[in-house]
């Protein structure tokens, strides 16, 4: 069996080679030809480094962007990449700072022995971050089953078959949010328990704003759920405050109004002729193996 670890980078050279050495001691006992694929998002920084224990990887690539695409776009050019030039029976994108624990994707591993065509998604059992951020995370997920009715506990760190790579591929909602794309084209994904690491050097890259674009990104892919569901909510609340009408009690309407407007901005990044031809933007390839 073949599997290709994809990897998207900005500017964070010693996670990602700490990364790798964790990957390679992993690889040691897998049942599997384990190669790496790191997408650098066109870093401002150097992120090539000497690699010197490679011996349980069977390859490993950078490929440098021209230009920066974010993450979930990453992610998106990385399986194109893989499906047109690589030989692969499963596909497994991991962050690239710690926070996606290499020692896991041995049970991704195992379980694709059992699973067959089916993907696997590890879902967070425990997360490192503070208390705050915890409780926002919650919001988000709460706000994502409220609005859509899809309950998604997973994120980027997933194992794919190379069926479910091909209908991502197909999906022009792939190209704006990578975890909101897979719980549309797939329904029946085999979770797993997955806890939350550390970064591996300096503050997590995941801040308010952007966990709210990400959670607004979701959304987006199940727009046509969410207009009805806001449809009649806007109805029930209106019966509900019209003898109380003012600023206050008109101030929910106003909150779903402006999300009604993201979510519809950001669902303009779904791009499917851009999205096909993602591989344009690649500047060169480093083999480092």
């Amino acid at each position: 069996m073949k599997t290709i670890l994809l990897i998207p980078v900005y500017n964070d050279r010693e996670s990602l080679k700490k990364l790798i050495e964790n990957i390679n001691y992993e690889a040691r006992d897998l049942n599997s030809e384990i190669s790496v694929i790191v997408i650098n998002d066109a870093s401002s920084q150097q992120i090539i480094d000497n690699y010197h224990d490679l011996e349980n990887i069977v390859s490993f690539e950078i490929i440098n962007m021209k230009e920066n695409r974010g993450h979930a776009r990453c992610i998106a050019s990385g399986l194109k990449y893989i499906f047109d030039k690589k030989e692969f029976d499963f596909a497994i994108p991991m962050d690239g700072d710690g926070e996606d624990r290499p020692e896991e994707i041995k049970n991704f591993i195992e379980l694709t022995e059992k699973s067959g065509e089916k993907s696997l998604v590890g879902e967070r059992v425990k997360r490192s971050e503070g208390l705050i951020f915890k409780i926002f995370y919650k919001f988000h997920k709460f706000l994502t089953l409220a609005f859509t009715g899809q309950s998604i506990k997973f994120g980027n760190f997933t194992c794919l078959s190379k069926s479910t790579v091909k209908k991502l591929l197909n999906e022009k909602a792939t190209w704006n949010s990578f975890s909101g794309s897979l719980k549309k084209i797939e329904k029946d994904l085999i979770p797993v328990p997955s806890i939350r690491g550390k970064r591996y050097f300096g503050p997590s890259k995941m801040s308010f704003f952007n966990l709210l674009k990400h959670s607004l990104s979701i959304i987006s892919v199940f727009r046509k759920t969410v207009l009805i569901r806001s449809a009649l909510f806007i109805i029930f609340y209106i019966l509900l405050i019209k003898s109380y009408a003012s600023v206050i009690t008109s101030l929910p309407l106003v909150l779903l109004l402006i999300m009604i407007y993201s979510i519809s901005s950001l669902a303009l990044r779904e791009n499917i002729e851009e999205f096909n031809n993602c591989l344009t933007n690649i500047h060169d390839i480093d083999k480092i193996k």
